[in-house]
């Protein structure tokens, strides 16, 4: 690239109404906006990118630091950033900024409903319906509110606020956090919360430690007729034996948000799974949060090329 060319923003492939924040950055400051239709042309546009903006919907891996010769700054659109391998940006000199908490409400009450909706088992009530059915027996292992036992995994922006809506209903709410000693509700040793609950809803980030943090064994040690809510990162649960205990019977449910893989694959044992409520990637979308997620990616990208410090860095 000539020393007169413009730089470039680059942008991840995305599913934003618009682009028009980024747009009016890049005029901002003379530079080419580039938006990546699929994660071949994001990586092709690495090496020119001053400033990368990446979604969930591409990588950065070990193997792309190194080509990102010009690079200022990774923008990462949300909280989650295990997409990026923050190790490699960082023995590359490439700071990384996630913009947290543009969501909260939306993707904790997306949690609740979830939540709620398969305690009261309305899928089951619902496909019995779709299926020429009736009631059957359906229901009857349901718990009072009143007696619903929650525990909730993490109590960041997010869980906290997931365990103050349970709360306000009547429910029992204890909580688990790996670091927080304090919170909203009583707190938990973590087995004894998975294994004693009617509804486990989890809001941990994915690395290391989380992986597949709800087993096939864990399952197993569940109560019969728990409810799993995961609106966080789908590798914190095995999906196929998740898939199995919900064929079995002794998960009675499952509100599922992220996946391991997304799109979800088609043979994914969790299409053909009962009693569940998937949604793709949706728990944080609202008429407000996809502006305020867009106006802090957009704030952070220009703290960057104002030579500014980076806030919300994770290196």
């Amino acid at each position: 690239m000539n020393s007169d060319e413009p730089g470039i923003i680059l942008v991840a492939p995305h599913h934003f109404p618009d682009l028009d924040r980024e747009q009016a950055l890049a005029g901002e400051f003379g530079y080419r906006l580039v938006a990546a239709p699929d994660t071949d042309a994001f990586r092709a546009g690495l090496p020119d990118a001053e400033i990368v903006m990446v979604t969930p919907y591409a990588r950065l891996t070990a193997d792309e630091f190194p080509i990102m010769n010009k690079c200022r700054a990774v923008i990462r659109y949300g909280m989650g950033y295990d997409n990026i391998d923050v190790a490699a940006a960082t023995a590359a000199e490439i700071p990384v900024s996630i913009v947290p908490g543009t969501a909260s409400e939306e993707v904790a009450s997306h949690a609740f409903a979830m939540g709620l909706a398969l305690a009261r088992r309305l899928p089951s009530g619902d496909a019995s319906i779709r299926d020429d059915g009736w009631a059957g027996a359906i229901g009857y292992d349901t718990p009072v509110l009143s007696q619903l036992e929650v525990g909730v995994v993490g109590l960041g922006r997010i869980g906290q606020h997931v365990a103050r809506m349970y709360s306000a209903v009547g429910a029992r709410v204890h909580g688990y956090d790996p670091v927080t000693t304090d919170g909203p509700v009583e707190l938990s040793d973590l087995t004894l919360l998975l294994e004693n609950s009617d509804i486990v809803s989890l809001h941990l980030p994915l690395n290391d430690d989380t992986r597949n943090l709800v087993s096939e064994g864990v399952l197993a040690r569940m109560r019969a007729g728990t409810v799993i809510v995961n609106v966080s990162r789908g590798g914190l649960i095995d999906e196929e034996a998740l898939a199995a205990a919900l064929k079995s019977g002794h998960i009675a449910g499952a509100g599922i948000d992220t996946f391991s893989k997304e799109p979800v694959a088609a043979d994914s044992p969790l299409r053909s799974a009962p009693n569940t409520i998937l949604t793709p990637h949706i728990a944080w979308r609202s008429n407000r949060s996809t502006g305020a997620l867009q106006d802090g990616a957009v704030e952070r990208a220009r703290l960057a090329l104002t030579g500014r410090p980076l806030i919300d860095l994770v290196n």
